[in-house]
C-alpha cells in the first residue's frame, strides 16, 4: 500500500528566486510522516510525544527538478522495513506526474528519554501494510 498526501508550494517554502528552498522539502516530508502517524497509525503525534517520539535516525534525499509557488505536491509514501524500534520509509514526490525528490529515511521509535523502544504491536501492523517498492 501506499499513503498520499498532497502539500501545495506556499511562499513560505520558496527562496526569492520562486522556487522551493531545499530544508522546505524537510519541513513538508515531516509534515507528511506526521499525517501518516495520525491518519494511518492512529497514532498522532500530540500524543505520540507524551510518551516518546519517532526522530530521524537517518536520511538520504535525491533532488530531481524544482518546485515553484503554487505547484501542488503529491507524496507518495511507502514502508519497505519493520523493525523491533525502527522503520525504514521511502517517499517520493511529484507534480503532475514530474518527480521533484526521493527519500529514503529511517525512524526509531524513542522513549522519553530518548532510547529506542519497541513499536507498539497495532503500530507494527500498520506500518507492515505499507510495504512496497518504490513509491
Amino acid at each position: 500500500m501506499t499513503y498520499e498526501f498532497k502539500q501545495k508550494v506556499l511562499f513560505k517554502h520558496c527562496d526569492p528566486a520562486g522556487i522551493v528552498f531545499y530544508p522546505r522539502y524537510f519541513e513538508m516530508i515531516n509534515d507528511c510522516i506526521e499525517s501518516f502517524f495520525d491518519v494511518v497509525l492512529a497514532n498522532p503525534f500530540e500524543q505520540l510525544h507524551k510518551f516518546g517520539g519517532v526522530p530521524t535516525a537517518q536520511i538520504q534525499t535525491r533532488f530531481l527538478s524544482p518546485s515553484r509557488h503554487g505547484d501542488q505536491l503529491l507524496f507518495k509514501l511507502q514502508v519497505p522495513n519493520v523493525g523491533n524500534s525502527s522503520a525504514e520509509y521511502r517517499l517520493s514526490a511529484s507534480c503532475d506526474e514530474d518527480p521533484r525528490f526521493e527519500t529514503i529515511a529511517t525512524l526509531v521509535n524513542v522513549n522519553t528519554n530518548g532510547r529506542p523502544t519497541p513499536w507498539p504491536d497495532n503500530v507494527r501492523a500498520k506500518l507492515s501494510e505499507f510495504k512496497g517498492g518504490t513509491p
